[in-house]
């Protein structure tokens, strides 16, 4: 009796300690199970069994099998070299979608300084429209409408303003 104490013992501490990101305990019974099923599907099929397939077995549906599929996969490093001579990350490979490129901050910056210059041809009142037409000044675009409400004049003079 006391082999089963010893060996839940073991398992609930693998369980809690053995992955990155902790899982629950019930989670990866499930898991584990998940795992043998699809191996013994494999033995017996000679190929990977469908979600639909141990979704059957486990009494559970497909969705729920790749939701747990998806718990247990482990977590890759970003500072895990990459290549034979190891002097890449994975990091390294990966793009940031929110860092500003040089040559695009300089471009915009210069368009930038054209716009004022243009801007500055025009009278204070045309030049106003357009900020506010297009939201230059806060990055929020007005309608024809809320411009004319601004000036005191109909949105058709913005129009023609514009």
């Amino acid at each position: 009796y006391a082999t089963w104490w010893i060996r839940q013992a073991i398992t609930r501490a693998m369980a809690d300690q053995a992955r990155t990101i902790r899982i629950p305990v019930h989670m990866v019974e499930v898991i584990n199970k998940l795992g043998r099923i699809q191996r013994e599907f494999f033995q017996d099929l000679g190929r990977e069994p469908t979600p639909e397939e141990l979704a059957k077995e486990m009494d559970i549906t497909p969705e729920k099998v790749l939701e747990i599929q998806q718990y247990a996969r482990e977590p890759i490093s970003l500072d895990q070299t990459i290549g034979d001579e190891g002097d890449s990350s994975l990091g390294d490979f990966i793009e940031d979608s929110e860092a500003v490129v040089a040559v695009d901050a300089v471009s915009f910056s210069l368009l930038q300084d054209q716009l004022q210059q243009v801007l500055q041809t025009l009278s204070e009142r045309e030049a106003g429209v357009v900020r506010l037409r297009f939201g230059l000044t806060d990055g929020q675009p007005r309608t024809l409408d809320e411009i004319g409400q601004v000036y005191g004049v109909t949105r058709e003079r913005i129009r023609q303003i514009e």
